[in-house]
């Protein structure tokens, strides 16, 4: 795949903010970039916000017009009082209402990261997704419905390994979703120092790269209710979700989190698949912004020629 010249914006433009409402909640859009670029929206996952993306925003901008937002119940954007309200079908419906608020006629490409891209999944998913998403690069973030078919089909094979050791992986989602313990956790130490330095130690990334919001006490605490309204629902009870939006998967191989194992299925639910495998890890975003920014735009170029 080649690789497309970007030019990194030394001093870009501040971002125009608006504001995206459906059904009582409002979403914090941010705009940047080439406005007569095609459009990238570009979804954060947990514990993070539309700051994720600070590093990769510059290196599109030239080229771009580039959209990015806080997800319900992070940063700008309202906090949902109940855990339904993080649902992947509401979480969706706010993608579907962020696109057709920035890119009423013309498809758009979608970025996203952790549960960011998990909730993206469910939209290209959708049926007739490919008509308002031109493209999708996923990173860090599975569809749950086809993690839940896999963890199924291995179990049937009688290959019980991969399955163990990505459960071991996500262990600590047990206890994000207890319901007491995390929020107090995080309460008392979820602090952007606390953090960066846990990044850090994690992947080796200098703490200048690591964008957090002022918020970001509150929005590892709300956050976390995400985890208790979708991972039991759809792991134990997978839908069949296909999707005809090219995707693109960036595999860290060195997730501590996602095992890359649990993606060598997706090519029977995506009309079109391209996966590539990096020596990175989970927070790609921040610990090499200009590799993700150079991935997504050959992609991009790809699936337009």
């Amino acid at each position: 795949m080649s690789q497309p010249k970007l030019h990194v914006a030394d001093n870009p433009a501040a971002p125009i903010r608006r504001t995206v409402s459906r059904d009582g909640y409002d979403l914090a859009v941010f705009e940047q970039g080439n406005p007569d670029g095609e459009t990238i929206v570009m979804v954060h996952g947990w514990p993070d916000t539309h700051h994720l993306w600070d590093g990769v925003v510059p290196q599109l901008a030239d080229r771009y017009r580039v959209v990015t937002y806080d997800t319900r119940g992070h940063g700008e954007s309202t906090v949902p009082d109940k855990i339904s309200g993080f649902r992947l079908e509401e979480l969706s419906k706010d993608l579907f209402a962020v696109l057709d608020a920035v890119s009423p006629d013309a498809p758009v490409h979608v970025l996203a990261h952790d549960w960011g891209s998990v909730q993206a999944w469910e939209s290209v998913c959708e049926p007739d997704a490919h008509e308002r998403i031109a493209s999708f690069t996923s990173v860090s973030g599975p569809n749950l419905d086809h993690l839940g078919k896999w963890v199924r089909a291995r179990f049937a094979q009688r290959k019980f390994l991969p399955p163990l050791t990505q459960l071991v992986s996500s262990a600590y989602t047990a206890f994000f979703m207890t319901p007491v313990l995390p929020r107090l956790f995080f309460g008392a130490v979820g602090r952007p120092g606390v953090w960066r330095r846990f990044l850090r130690v994690l992947e080796g990334t200098p703490a200048a790269q690591i964008h957090l919001a002022p918020t970001f006490n509150k929005d590892s605490v709300s956050g976390l209710r995400i985890y208790s309204a979708n991972i039991v629902q759809h792991v134990l009870h997978p839908r069949d979700r296909h999707t005809e939006v090219p995707v693109q998967l960036l595999v860290n191989r060195r997730d501590i989190a996602v095992r890359p194992a649990i993606y060598d299925d997706a090519d029977q639910w995506c009309t079109q698949l391209t996966r590539i495998d990096l020596k990175t890890g989970h927070w790609l975003p921040f610990s090499n912004p200009t590799l993700i920014a150079h991935r997504t735009a050959a992609f991009i170029e790809e699936v337009k020629s």
